[in-house]
């Protein structure tokens, strides 16, 4: 069996060498033929780039050269390519002090030179993210990483670009065991990777972290898929690395699964590549893997050679005189910072006792501004308060508006909910017809007990349609109360039945304008409320406006087309003490925690323009509080937002 998969191995790095030498050749042949330093610099930077997944030592060889030369003709994006792919060979050898100074150089140039890098400013913090988290340093990893996106986001360049960020911050979450995170990262750095235009290369990264990630969570045959994609990315791209880097996570995963034979064949693919590319990080991974399958196995020959191959890679990676130049590294750059803050507060001193000296000539000049507006200032009141009356008048008929634009999202549920019950009123009206017909048949014949049994049924279908009429009414009433000015008069008041009422106006409302829209609707409401005093129309005005946000929302978030995302809105009443809690809960995006403390003030809206006013919340906060009662939020990014409506029982 073994030697089988020995051979598999062997037939399978051939047919890769000889599609590898291809590629290479091609760029050398490009290379004999630049013309220029500039045509010198592409071509070398591109050997340098594929050989920095493949063979460091020839990598770190051709990004010098491109450097001498970028340096040569000040080619600043050249020297920064370059210096990337000796940050990479360096990291992947296990290398991180000159990863380091590479990445701190790197951090310079983009300082510097802002405008001849492009959409390249955020690769420092990559890369420093990176180290912090081979070095243990995983708060340090995740902020150098979200720095590194952020900076993507501000430039104004595609956010495709830095999808590689997003996958590294997943793994970090996943070692930290947060793995909701972790998942959300992954898929982000999946979807977004699957759009870029540039950095095909990383791909494979983005298919092993989430591969990993649905590993963790116990998703096997999920996380198998992604490896594979993975591995076979790895290949058409050339990147030796990522692709030990996925074979090692699928040997792993047959592991874990107890497919041991399965487990020994991709590992021993790993362990070769890593072998022949001087991959020391994966080849203690690999080698950590065999050493345990062979234990299980109870083959102690075989344990202890990989335990002697793991040995040695672990010596490589972190030997101690690494993580001393590592720290010294980092003390140098700090007392480097130190330095420079240093000179930023003399430069502040000198800033605050130009400040003092001029200071008295600026109170002068404010001096006689002030005198000068209050001379003013009786004669800009009427002009003031000209304008505040103008705001009052518009703020209303604002007010009024909204007002109205619920009335009208109304009328579409209002007229789906009244054909019911009319639907009902209609039918048991024919039926009675037909049975006084049958009524005056048998009292022809003078059949009593039948007259009696036909009786009974009109008495029961009149007290139908009683009741259904009864309904109706109390659509029509309601939408009245709504469209009417308020009186301020409370009334006791069935919330359930309010409560209900409303969600399915809203509903059936926003399904009349948008025939696609469909949400699931859940409700549970708490019997023993019973009726609570309340002005009616206002908490349906409120309620109609937290079911229509909440529709809004999940609406916007099923446009995204996430799989397994289904729209659902609840709501519930419940008692509590005497106090009556109505919530209305969505699981759509959620709220940013930046704006959460503004989405009650007026006209404050995150809606496009001309679809909200941004005075929904605002007038409800309002309603709320004259009724003694109190409006909460609570709510999670990405996930879901309910509102909690709280009034006195």
């Amino acid at each position: 069996m073994k030697k089988a998969i020995l051979i598999v191995i062997a037939v399978g790095f051939a047919q890769l060498n000889l599609a590898q030498n291809s590629r290479i050749d091609s760029l050398r042949q490009q290379l004999i033929l630049a013309i220029t330093d500039d045509d010198s610099v592409k071509w070398l930077g591109s050997i340098a780039e594929y050989y920095a997944f493949v063979q460091f030592d020839s990598s770190i060889i051709y990004a010098n050269k491109t450097f001498d030369i970028s340096n040569r003709s000040n080619n600043v994006l050249g020297k920064y390519n370059a210096l990337k792919c000796m940050g990479l060979a360096a990291n992947c050898k296990g290398n991180y002090p000159n990863a380091l100074e590479i990445a701190l150089s790197m951090l310079k140039i983009t300082e510097k030179s802002k405008s001849n890098i492009g959409n390249q400013l955020s690769g420092p913090h990559y890369f420093l993210g990176l180290l912090n988290r081979e070095m243990g340093n995983l708060s340090g990893a995740i902020d150098e990483l979200q720095l590194a996106i952020q900076i993507q986001r501000t430039s104004g360049q595609p956010m495709a670009e830095i999808f590689f960020a997003f996958s590294q911050l997943a793994i970090i979450y996943g070692k930290q065991n947060q793995m909701d995170s972790a998942l959300i990262n992954a898929r982000k750095g999946y979807d977004l990777g699957f759009k870029a235009v540039f950095f095909q290369e990383y791909f494979s990264l983005a298919l092993a972290a989430l591969g990993d990630i649905h590993r963790q969570m116990g998703h096997n045959a999920l996380a198998k898929d992604y490896f594979l994609m993975g591995i076979q990315h790895s290949k058409s791209h050339y990147n030796k690395y990522l692709e030990a880097r996925n074979y090692n996570q699928l040997a792993s995963l047959y592991n874990k699964t107890g497919l041991l034979d399965s487990c020994i064949y991709y590992a021993g693919i790993s362990l070769q590549l890593c072998q022949q590319h001087n991959f020391s990080e994966f080849k203690l991974d690999a080698a950590h893997l065999l050493t345990q399958v062979y234990e299980v196995q109870n083959k102690p020959d075989s344990a202890l050679k990989y335990i002697k191959l793991e040995l040695e890679a672990r010596d490589s990676v972190f030997s101690q005189s690494k993580v001393r130049q590592f720290q010294k590294v980092a003390f140098d750059e700090q007392l480097h910072q130190r330095e420079i803050n240093i000179s930023k507060e003399r430069y502040i001193n000198q800033v605050k006792l130009f400040s003092l000296l001029t200071a008295s000539g600026i109170f002068l000049i404010i001096g006689y501004i002030l005198y000068r507006n209050n001379q003013q200032k009786q004669r800009s009141n009427k002009e003031i308060k000209k304008a505040y009356d103008e705001l009052q008048t518009t703020q209303a008929q604002l007010i009024q508006s909204e007002k109205m634009a619920s009335l009208g999202e109304l009328t579409a549920g209002i007229a789906h909910e009244i054909q019911n019950p009319l639907n009902f009123v209609n039918n048991f009206s024919e039926v009675n017809i037909e049975l006084i017909d049958e009524l005056e048949l048998e009292a022809n014949k003078g059949n009593l007990n039948e007259v009696k049994l036909i009786a009974k049924d009109i008495k029961e279908n009149e007290k139908k349609i009683s009741h259904h009429g009864n309904r109706a009414d109390s659509i029509v009433k309601a939408m009245l109360q709504h469209s009417r000015t308020n009186t301020g008069k409370k009334e006791p008041t069935e919330i359930n039945s309010l409560a209900d009422e409303y969600l399915q106006l809203a509903y059936h409302g926003l399904r009349a304008r948008d025939k696609d829209f469909n949400a699931t609707l859940k409700t549970a409401f708490d019997s023993t409320i019973g009726k609570i005093n309340i002005i009616p129309q206002d908490i349906g005005r409120i309620l109609l406006n937290l079911y229509n946000n909440a529709f809004y929302v999940v609406g916007e978030k099923k446009k995204l087309q996430l799989i397994g995302f289904e729209p659902t809105v609840e709501i519930s009443t419940k008692k509590v003490s005497n106090k009556v809690e109505i919530r209305v809960k969505d699981n759509g995006n959620g709220i940013p925690q930046q704006i959460l403390d503004k989405i009650f003030q007026p006209f404050f809206t995150t809606k496009p323009t001309g679809q909200g006013t941004g005075l929904g919340l605002s007038m409800s906060y309002d309603i709320v509080k004259a009724h003694g009662g109190e409006i909460k939020v609570e709510t999670k990014e990405g996930e879901f937002t309910e509102f909690v409506v709280i009034l006195p029982s």
